[in-house]
């Protein structure tokens, strides 16, 4: 593979590093006192309500409504997680599946939502394609540990 500037591991480790930051960035960006008050559950609760498939709001009201604060600690330290992993490099390839069922949930939940559809289909190729280049074999703890 001919690249420019780097090679082709290299690329993919930009674009795990890439992923991760945005990950980091999604977690910063909460507001964390009026999350875990239940704000971001609240949110995701009247969407769910309003979805157009059955099956989003039954499963939002049999996996989410019953332990709202748990979901909140859930949801924002998975994103946490997720984005210190990837910029690590530590456990990539869990890391990129978890984001990209994550991504799924949430492009899922926001189905009628343009501009979310955007944000988490891009995210979600992203993961793909670091899954599936192997994006752990260059500038990574996984590498310097010889793992996967």
């Amino acid at each position: 593979m001919d690249a420019i500037w780097l090679d082709g591991a290299e690329w993919l480790a930009v674009l795990r590093i890439g992923l991760g930051l945005w990950w980091l960035e999604s977690w910063r960006h909460k507001d964390k006192k009026t999350w875990f008050e239940g704000s971001g559950i609240a949110w995701a609760a009247d969407v769910a309500e309003k979805h157009r498939w059955s099956a989003v709001r039954s499963g939002f009201a049999v996996v989410v409504e019953p332990r709202p604060r748990v979901m909140a600690y859930v949801v924002l330290y998975a994103e946490l997680a997720l984005g210190l992993g990837l910029i690590a490099g530590f456990l990539t390839p869990v890391a990129l599946v978890g984001g990209l069922l994550l991504n799924l949930v949430y492009l899922t939940l926001m189905i009628h939502d343009w501009a979310e559809q955007g944000q988490n289909s891009m995210m979600a190729l992203i993961s793909v394609v670091g899954l599936f280049g192997m994006a752990w074999q260059t500038w990574s703890v996984d590498s310097a540990l010889g793992w996967f």
